[in-house]
């Protein structure tokens, strides 16, 4: 069997989204010829920890880990955060951000390229080389962010020019939502397109999630670059009886940034509570994860506060029940010039859990497609208060009758094991040139 090394930073017990496209990717890669090798640090810094996807990772996989060096202790120390776990993107859930915050994230931008984990970068790449030459690898796969993991790739690539390289992007690196909050320097803003071009150049393959991010990456010139989208498992959501909230729940699973902050929303909420007693004593706001607390303040202004159930990281399979039991699934994108082709990896999980999806970002974005294509919700614009409270309406309408479903077309193509199914395909054919 053909052996594929996997370097990525968030691994078991990492919880969040970052973790579970390769952990399902690996839990179905040996059923289509290929031994996952998995390469990860030794004391990462994880926002969250969930022991549930554990039970996906084959017992026997390997799993080699080397320590990493990150600076979050100076950050800690600067904020006066000691012990608290480190969140990724820009959220804030307790506080106005003050100077040493602004502070922090310009050092992290301009000092830090491309991200902290930079300073595992060359230690990973001796050690590396030393294990490559002493073991069979038939292929490498970079997954990022951090985007640091595709700087390891590329030292590689140097050692081993015929040994097939994989970068698989799940997030944009300079056409991300918040490139622009880290306020770059024109010096610090080069190297980062610098590092950007010659990891997508070099690579014998680039994977993206959308179709969007395909776009935007080939302005760079790749050899070759390919779509393999999020997805769903099959396995997580076979064994669950869904019994729907009694109350009109409306659910966001995941983080919620400020950047994402639907106010309109709330204000349609309000505005159809203050006129519809039953709709203000139905309603329920469920998020679930890390909010940022402008999100929270703008409910509360909204006069909601009543209507808010806010729950900390909850485990993988927990989550699922909530989505399975929510009346409604709220689908946040964000509010930037940026966001067209973001397509959260809860969007799939959404989709199998066969409940009504309530979107608000770019109407003409990749998850506004694939919504209609599946028929599985509707995407409205950030500001369109009218078809806001049109849709609220109908949806409750259809909740208090009962006959809240929907009928999802074509969700196959999205199970993880078909993508992986896709991934050990391009897997092959990058190791037959």
């Amino acid at each position: 069997m053909k052996k594929v090394l996997i370097i990525t930073y968030y691994w078991v017990p990492s919880g969040g989204a970052g973790v579970q496209r390769w952990v399902k990717f690996t839990k179905y890669l040996r059923s289509f010829g290929w031994e996952p090798v998995i390469y990860t640090p030794q004391n990462p810094e994880y926002p969250a920890l969930d022991l549930s996807l554990e039970k996906d990772v084959p017992s026997d996989v390997e799993v080699v880990k080397t320590p990493i060096w990150e600076p979050y202790n100076i950050y800690r120390n600067l904020m006066g955060k000691k012990n608290e776990p480190i969140n990724a993107g820009f959220i804030s859930e307790n506080k106005k951000s003050g100077w040493k915050e602004r502070f922090s994230i310009w050092i992290r931008g301009n000092f830090f390229i491309p991200d902290p984990r930079r300073f595992w970068v060359k230690p990973s790449v001796e050690f590396l080389k030393k294990y490559i030459s002493e073991n069979q690898i038939d292929a490498i796969v970079t997954t990022g962010p951090p985007q640091s993991m595709h700087l390891i790739g590329a030292g590689l690539k140097k050692f081993f020019p015929t040994l097939p390289w994989l970068a698989d992007f799940r997030d944009p690196w300079t056409n991300i939502d918040f490139y622009e909050d880290l306020h770059l320097t024109k010096i610090a803003d080069r190297i980062h397109h610098l590092l950007e071009k010659r990891v997508v150049t070099t690579a014998d393959v680039v994977v993206v999630v959308s179709k969007s991010m395909k776009e935007d990456f080939l302005r760079l010139q790749p050899k070759r670059i390919e779509i393999i989208p999020n997805g769903y498992d099959e396995d997580d959501f076979s064994f669950i009886k869904p019994e729907l909230d009694e109350k009109f729940t409306i659910s966001h699973i995941g983080t919620l940034k400020a950047v994402c902050n639907p106010t309109k929303l709330w204000k349609v909420m309000e505005e159809i509570a203050a006129v519809d007693a039953s709709f203000k004593a139905d309603l329920r706001i469920q998020l679930i994860g890390k909010v940022d607390f402008t999100v929270v303040e703008d409910i509360q202004l909204h006069n909601l506060n009543d209507n808010l159930i806010k729950i900390s990281y909850v485990p993988h399979d927990e989550a699922i029940k909530k989505e399975i039991s929510s009346q409604v699934l709220l689908l946040l994108i964000s509010q930037t010039d940026k966001s067209k082709g973001i397509i959260s990896g809860k969007f799939y999980e959404y989709l199998a859990a066969h409940r009504p999806i309530l979107g608000i970002g770019p109407t003409n974005g990749d998850v506004s497609e694939l919504l209609k294509n599946t028929q599985t919700g509707i995407m409205i614009d950030f500001d369109d208060e009218k078809l806001m409270k049109k849709t609220l309406l109908q949806l409750y309408e259809q909740y208090k009758r009962k006959s809240l479903t929907i009928s999802a077309e074509s969700m196959e193509k999205f199970s993880r094991k078909n993508l992986t199914h896709d991934l050990a395909n391009l897997l092959d054919s990058i190791c037959k040139k």
